[in-house]
């Protein structure tokens, strides 16, 4: 690039020291020498001055090569995408069915567990209830003895009260204590068989209750995640009933 500027101070040069033409604005120069700093000029050019202008040339050429491999660029882009859409979608799909039949799955598992607790409380209560049956029975059966010996008791202690004149109104003040106190200790007795069935009755009830919680907060987990029911409580043991008061 040296060399073309040094030419070209050379030829502005010559121009500026030409003998100029009478009348006119034009002048002689030496033909020669102006086409021999031509050529340094020209061969002083460097080769990308010449590649630019074989670009220029080519301009609309390379342009719609560019444009063409723009095209298949973006064909080829779209085309994976659609492809790489079409699989993410199958394995969408795929997770979906098998979230489902797992959800499936724990919803089975979960009212198999359920139904299984419900029978065994079912069992259990039914047991109760034959137990506390048979003991009511056995306590009134009690009481009835006992209310039928205190009856035949105060009746002989009537008859021979009865025979002592001085003694017929306390004997039957005396029997008329005695078939009190007989009605008494049976209704009481009575009284704490409801109590101790009843208490029963309600330690099922709450097992129930706390069954029924179990199951639908199983089935609450199971419609935000996949999580496994805790296992039922076992009920808690009642303390056996003391007869003997």
């Amino acid at each position: 690039m040296y060399k073309v500027f040094e030419a070209l101070d050379e030829l502005v040069t010559i121009v500026e020291e030409a003998r100029g033409v009478p009348m006119t604005s034009s002048c002689v120069v030496p033909r020669g020498d102006i086409l021999e700093l031509l050529d340094e000029v020209r061969d002083a050019l460097p080769g990308e001055v010449d590649d630019a202008q074989d670009v220029l040339d080519r301009k609309d050429e390379i342009v719609g090569q560019a444009e063409h491999q723009a095209e298949q660029t973006i064909s080829k882009a779209n085309l994976e995408a659609e492809q790489t859409l079409a699989e993410a979608r199958a394995e969408a799909q795929r997770l979906v069915a098998e979230a489902q039949a797992h959800a499936d799955r724990l919803v089975d598992d979960a009212r198999a567990d359920a139904d299984r607790t419900i029978a065994a409380g079912q069992a259990k209560y039914d047991d109760l209830v034959n137990r506390s049956q048979i003991e009511a029975d056995r306590m009134i059966q009690a009481g009835r003895e006992s209310y039928e010996r205190s009856v035949a008791d105060g009746r002989m202690e009537q008859a021979r009260l009865v025979a002592q004149t001085e003694v017929v109104q306390a004997s039957h003040l005396e029997s008329a204590r005695i078939m009190d106190a007989t009605a008494d200790e049976v209704t009481r007795q009575r009284g704490e068989c409801d109590e101790y069935v009843d208490g029963k009755l309600a330690e099922f009830a709450d097992l129930l209750s706390h069954t029924i919680r179990t199951v639908s907060k199983g089935r609450a987990h199971l419609r935000s995640g996949a999580v496994p029911l805790p296992p039922a409580p076992e009920p808690a043991s009642a303390a056996p009933f003391d007869y003997s008061a």
